[in-house]
């Protein structure tokens, strides 16, 4: 079974095929991928990595955490699990009904 890792505070213009290549000196890169805006396509600075093991992982902490790429230290541990979001369309809210309420004599 892989870990995943957060690797955050990247410089913008890091590439997957970068996390890709850095990540695979300390073991098998299952997957790599950099977090981009749903609107513009540019990098959020951040992303994961997938390491085949656990000790790849460790190896990987232990050696990128905190290392200087284009003057900015990364960010590098084990990714937490997506927190459930709240809101949006037909859930949250009051009552769970998505915040479009009212409707009534409108006209």
């Amino acid at each position: 079974m892989g870990k995943k890792l957060y690797v955050g505070n990247l410089p913008f213009t890091v590439t997957d095929r970068f996390l890709q290549d850095t990540f695979s000196q300390c073991g098998t890169v299952e997957s790599a991928r950099i977090i981009t805006d749903r609107d513009t396509g540019r990098s959020k600075g951040f992303g994961f990595v997938e390491m085949a093991s656990e000790e790849e992982a460790a190896a990987a902490i232990k050696k990128f955490n905190g290392m200087n790429q284009d003057g900015r230290p990364m960010t590098v541990n084990e990714a937490k699990p997506m927190a459930p979001r709240e809101g949006g369309f037909g859930g949250g809210g009051k009552g769970g009904r998505g915040g479009f309420g009212g409707g009534r004599n409108r006209y």
